[in-house]
C-alpha cells in the first residue's frame, strides 16, 4: 500500500475519532471535504487565499460558509443566519461554520504555518458575554490545531462599542489567537485608543483605500504598532496598485484568487512592492 493510501486512512480515522467526540452532525465525501448540517441546510467551507507582498506568496485562507438547502438550492450566508433567530441558536450555528472551517483546513491543507482567517458573527459576540473563543480551543484541541494559528476578524460594527472591542480582543488574545480588526472611519490614530490590544492585523476594503485621503498616516500607524495591513476586496488592476503603493503587507481578492472547495497555496512573485525611484 502506497503512503498517500496510509495518510488517507490516518486522516479518515481521525476524523472519524473528531465525529465521535462532537455533537455536531459532520460527514466527509471521498474527496476529503467536510461539511456539517444545520437544521435542513447542508453547510461547507470555500477558502479565499490571503498573500505577502514582502514573500509573494501565500501565507493564510480567509475561509466563508457556503450552503445548500435539502432541496439543493444554494443559499447566501444571510439567509442560513436569518435561520438562527434566537441567540443560542446563532451560537450553535456560528461555532459549527468556525468548527467545519478548522475541520477543512486541518484535513486538506499540508501546511502547518500559514493562518486560518475565521469570521466571528458580531451578534455571538454581544450574546456571549466572556469566555470569548473558550469552546472553539476546545474543539481545535481536539483535533490538534494551535490557536496561534487562526486569526479572528472582528467584525468593523463592533468598533463602535469600545469598551465591548476591548473585552472582545482581550478575551481572544488571551487563548492564543490571532487578531484581524476592520478599519472604519477616517481617524488613523484609532489603533491608539486600543492600548496594548492593539490587533495583529488591520484589514481595510480596496474601494474604502481607494477613497481615503490620508491613506499613509493609518498606515504608519498601523506598522508603528507592529500590525500588518491587509487590504482585501482588490477586484481589478487599479486597486491592486493602490494597495502596493500604501505600503500594504497582505492582499486578498477576487483578482488575485477566488473563494474556492480546495485550498490553494500559490507563489504570486507578480506581487510586490513597487520600486522607488532614487
Amino acid at each position: 500500500m502506497s503512503t498517500s493510501t496510509n495518510n488517507t486512512f490516518i486522516a479518515l480515522d481521525e476524523f472519524e475519532l473528531v465525529n465521535s467526540a462532537t455533537d455536531y452532525a459532520l460527514k466527509r465525501v471521498k474527496t476529503g471535504w467536510i461539511s456539517g448540517y444545520f437544521y435542513q441546510c447542508e453547510l461547507t467551507s470555500v477558502f479565499q487565499p490571503i498573500f505577502s507582498v514582502n514573500l509573494g506568496r501565500t501565507i493564510g485562507h480567509a475561509a466563508y460558509v457556503r450552503s445548500k438547502s435539502n432541496e439543493e438550492i444554494a443559499l447566501w450566508p444571510w439567509q442560513v443566519f436569518a435561520m438562527a433567530s434566537k441567540d443560542y441558536q446563532l451560537v450553535e450555528l456560528d461555532r459549527l461554520c468556525r468548527a467545519i472551517h478548522a475541520l477543512n483546513y486541518h484535513f486538506n491543507h499540508t501546511s502547518r504555518s500559514d493562518n486560518l482567517f475565521v469570521e466571528v458573527h458580531p451578534r455571538l459576540l454581544e450574546s456571549v458575554k466572556d469566555d470569548y473563543g473558550r469552546a472553539f480551543e476546545s474543539f481545535l484541541d481536539l483535533i490538534g490545531m494551535k490557536t496561534s494559528r487562526v486569526v479572528i476578524e472582528i467584525p468593523a460594527i463592533v468598533n463602535r462599542n469600545w469598551k465591548l472591542l476591548q473585552h472582545v480582543i482581550s478575551n481572544y488574545r488571551s487563548r492564543g489567537y490571532r487578531i484581524a480588526a476592520n478599519y472604519s472611519g477616517n481617524r488613523s490614530d484609532w489603533m491608539v485608543e486600543l492600548g496594548s490590544l492593539y490587533p495583529d492585523f488591520v484589514r481595510i476594503e480596496a474601494s474604502d483605500l481607494m477613497r481615503h485621503e490620508d491613506i499613509t498616516a493609518l498606515t504608519d500607524t498601523v506598522h508603528s504598532f507592529g500590525a500588518s495591513l491587509l487590504v482585501w476586496g482588490i477586484e481589478t488592476p487599479e486597486q491592486l496598485v493602490a494597495a502596493k503603493r500604501t505600503d500594504a503587507d497582505n492582499l486578498q481578492g477576487n483578482l488575485l484568487g477566488k473563494p474556492v472547495s480546495v485550498i490553494e497555496t500559490i507563489e504570486l512573485t507578480a506581487v510586490s512592492r513597487p520600486v522607488t525611484k532614487p
